[in-house]
């Protein structure tokens, strides 16, 4: 098909890629994209491209990596290009108003959240840390706040019980490509209706720290848990026993009682520590250097007994 939109795009990660695919599977006209610098990456710190940017040069889109966009020479290209729609997600860089200002129809977020809930960094993380039952996409009419414009639509996707921040992210991108696409088409009819936000329910999800990663022991259980499935992939949860610092990566609630960190259990079925309230059966561990085991296969090359205490201290390499 041929869009009635000139579309800009702005994004980084694979969350924005997979939405910048649907765009452009939809028929729509991307003039440019623009996606953060080169980044090192890997265990040769090679600079990399972004998931965005491969993309667009595998479709022969224009692309643009400034590192800020407070300038008119940093905004020439995006202005040159007079999109009628910007298109943002996952950018990474805060949009001034001259950005805002500069699209005719204005700019589009695609937040991995049900706003006014989770606003901020680490929306998917924190809805999994938090033991929210569902959460979604929210299209929204960019402003000047964070993550506080009106929302133009919204969709919902149930959180299962085994999510991790890995396989929400998945399904919320696929989502957020469909929901996009939704919404470019009722812009260009002219029928999207800008809803403002409740001031009831706002949250704030903020950037996740290297230090959250440090399991303490004294939490219930299943505060814990969720915690493990919202830091896979990263940083993980992790914790010191004998002076090595060991991530979980999945784990159950068992009614079992103890000191908290204490082994309570150590066998082919899981590695039993005491919490808070509740204990978990660590079923799935990482040390340094190594890849992720189950817990029998762990245990052979890594004996923990019964009556050892994890400590809350150490850093957190794997």
């Amino acid at each position: 098909m041929t869009s009635p939109l000139r579309v800009a795009f702005a994004g980084t990660p694979e969350f924005a890629a997979r939405a910048l695919q649907s765009i452009l599977d939809a028929g729509y006209d991307v003039a440019l994209v623009l996606t953060q610098p080169d980044r090192p990456a890997g265990r040769g710190m090679k600079l990399t491209a972004s998931a965005v940017k491969q993309l667009a040069l595998a479709h022969g889109i224009a692309v643009d990596q400034p590192e800020k966009l407070r300038t008119d020479e940093q905004r020439a290209r995006l202005a040159a290009c007079a999109p009628d729609v910007l298109v943002v997600a996952a950018y990474g860089l805060i949009l001034p108003q001259a950005v805002l200002d500069l699209p005719r129809l204005g700019c589009l977020n695609i937040h991995a959240s049900l706003l006014p809930r989770w606003r901020g960094a680490a929306p998917i993380h924190r809805a999994i840390e938090a033991g929210d039952a569902e959460t979604g996409i929210t299209i929204m009419q960019m402003d000047a706040g964070l993550d506080t414009g009106p929302m133009l639509l919204r969709r919902t996707l149930p959180i299962l019980p085994g999510d991790t921040t890995a396989t929400l992210h998945d399904r919320l991108a696929v989502l957020g490509g469909d929901c996009i696409v939704g919404a470019l088409a009722a812009l260009a009819a002219g029928t999207l209706t800008p809803c403002p936000q409740p001031a009831d329910g706002v949250t704030y999800a903020a950037k996740i720290g290297r230090a959250e990663a440090t399991a303490d022991w004294t939490r219930p259980a299943v505060e814990l848990e969720r915690a493990m499935r919202a830091f896979d992939p990263f940083p993980g949860l992790a914790s010191s026993l004998r002076d090595t610092v060991i991530k979980f990566w999945s784990a159950q609630v068992v009614d079992a009682h103890g000191v908290p960190g204490t082994v309570l259990a150590a066998a082919d079925d899981g590695i039993v520590v005491a919490c808070g309230r509740g204990a978990l059966r660590l079923t799935l561990l990482q040390r340094p250097g190594s890849r992720r085991l189950p817990s029998g296969e762990f245990l052979r090359g890594f004996a923990v007994s019964v009556g050892e205490r994890f400590s809350t201290g150490g850093t957190h390499a794997a």
